[in-house]
């Protein structure tokens, strides 16, 4: 009797229990809410499809909730595109969010040319209809047109400060062809290209226009990441050779920089060619070459002449001169603070062999010429020759002089006079900013470089990189950049 009581009192709660329980009350006016209102890209080029964005939808509710329809407000003739919750659709209906989760919306775009110099703007939204409720996240792009080069051949033609240029699949000028660039030009890289000179390079940039040469990544976070274009050949066993950027082969001659930047590439600039020793291959001034993977300046068995030229912040070498050759670089300001992963070598590196196959190939380095010049970095050691082999030098000609030069050598035997003339040694130049966002290599007051520049080559260069005259005090800064006390 007493068991049948319980079972009957325990009924008895159940029916209680479950006649008093109600469903949850989805309230009509509840709202999502969103990880942001607006999903803005930054200026990206038309006919080339952006980087993707996200934004997170969430239900904070304690029950689950239903989504009635997602999609874009432009529908069919939307410029973006949508991956809602892992599908690759521009909209989708009945989709539910569990209670206190949120699901992920990707949206990229394409923009069609406009056929004009002037950024464009596409606007559109993603709609979100919820019982009843319509909510939006607005997605805004800027876009610009471009003259696409893809992949082509140039015979002798002017590119002209109308739109950019935006490289895709790399570039050659061709074997007794000149590309001429005019002042204030832009030339975007896309990933994976580069321009390849069989030719004559002619940049014509000025201090108010420089010609750019950038990766074609134009959101913030790319403006000082290193290694965003540049062309490679790869082998079948697997190792790659990597071009410059900017890459001069073998017959080009004649080239001329003038008031370029150079920037976020595997390699600036490569010079592959001795076409007179006499006669530069590449004559480079007033330029900036920074934030490479590898190296700033890659040469080999070449004649560049440099001048208030910065070389700055590369993975390996700033200037790397090797296979022999002859080079100059006056006022010029070589800096390594690599901020991206280990650095383990120098600002400058000069060689004149190359072991291939156990066999020794020796050239002569006829002349290394730096006058006026900073080489410095965050190793101790910042410049390396390459001249021996099992502590024994090649019999090449390895010629080199650094005239009134501040450079960071550690140990090294700067004793000779004849090739060591006047330099500073392992004393901080004191730029202005060496922060990662913001570097300036302006000199400060208290530089030890300042004032203490060769007369006798400041006379050839009387300006620096921005356009201060370097006759106008106590003497010439070493260096590119010519402190002005105010």
């Amino acid at each position: 009797m007493k068991f049948k009581y319980l079972v009957f009192a325990g009924s008895l709660l159940l029916v209680l229990f479950f006649s008093c329980r109600k469903d949850p009350v989805i309230n009509p006016a509840a709202k999502l809410q969103f990880s942001a209102d607006t999903v803005l890209f930054d200026t990206i080029f038309t006919t080339i499809g952006s980087t993707t964005k996200n934004f997170r939808i969430y239900n904070k509710q304690n029950h689950a909730v239903t989504i009635d329809h997602i999609g874009l407000a432009g529908n069919a003739g939307s410029s973006f595109r949508l991956n809602i919750n892992g599908r690759q659709v521009n909209e989708i209906n009945n989709i539910e969010i569990p209670a206190n989760d949120s699901i992920y919306i990707f949206v990229a775009v394409t923009l069609n040319p406009n056929n004009l110099n002037n950024p464009l703007v596409v606007q559109d939204s993603v709609v979100f209809l919820t019982s009843g409720n319509t909510q939006d996240v607005k997605v805004i792009a800027f876009g610009q047109d471009v003259h696409l080069i893809n992949g082509k051949i140039l015979k002798t033609q002017k590119w002209v400060n109308d739109k950019p240029y935006l490289v895709y699949n790399s570039m050659l000028v061709d074997s007794l062809q000149t590309l001429t660039i005019d002042p204030g030009t832009r030339i975007y890289f896309h990933k994976h290209s580069s321009l390849l000179v069989k030719g004559t390079l002619l940049v014509n940039g000025t201090l108010e226009e420089p010609v750019s040469f950038l990766g074609d990544r134009l959101e913030h976070q790319y403006d000082e990441y290193p290694g965003q274009w540049g062309s490679w050949k790869e082998y079948p066993d697997g190792s790659k050779y990597i071009y410059g950027g900017i890459h001069f082969a073998m017959g080009s001659k004649d080239n001329v920089i003038k008031y370029g930047i150079i920037k976020n590439a595997m390699k600036g600039i490569q010079v592959d060619t001795l076409a007179n020793v006499k006669k530069p291959t590449l004559t480079i001034s007033d330029t900036r070459i920074e934030n490479m993977s590898i190296a700033g300046i890659y040469a080999q068995s070449s004649t560049i002449v440099a001048s208030n030229c910065l070389i700055a912040n590369c993975g390996s070498w700033c200037v790397a001169l090797t296979l022999g050759g002859s080079y100059e670089f006056y006022h010029c300001t070589l800096s390594n603070n690599f901020g991206v992963g280990n650095r383990t070598e120098p600002t400058l590196m000069l060689n004149n062999f190359l072991v291939f196959n156990g066999t020794a190939y020796v050239y002569n380095l006829y002349n290394a010429v730096f006058a006026n010049c900073i080489i410095t970095g965050s190793r101790q050691m910042e410049i390396e020759f390459l001249n021996t082999i099992d502590k024994k030098p090649v019999p090449g000609q390895f010629n080199y002089v650094f005239d009134h030069c501040l450079v960071t050598v550690d140990t090294m035997n700067t004793s000779d006079a004849t090739k060591w003339i006047n330099v500073i040694k392992n004393l901080n130049p004191r730029f202005d900013s060496l922060t990662y966002t913001h570097r300036d290599y302006s000199l400060d007051t208290l530089s030890p470089a300042k004032d203490k520049g060769n007369l006798f080559f400041a006379k050839y260069f009387p300006l620096d990189i921005k356009g201060n005259n370097r006759l106008s005090d106590a003497g010439p800064d070493i260096g590119a950049y010519e402190r002005i006390e105010k």
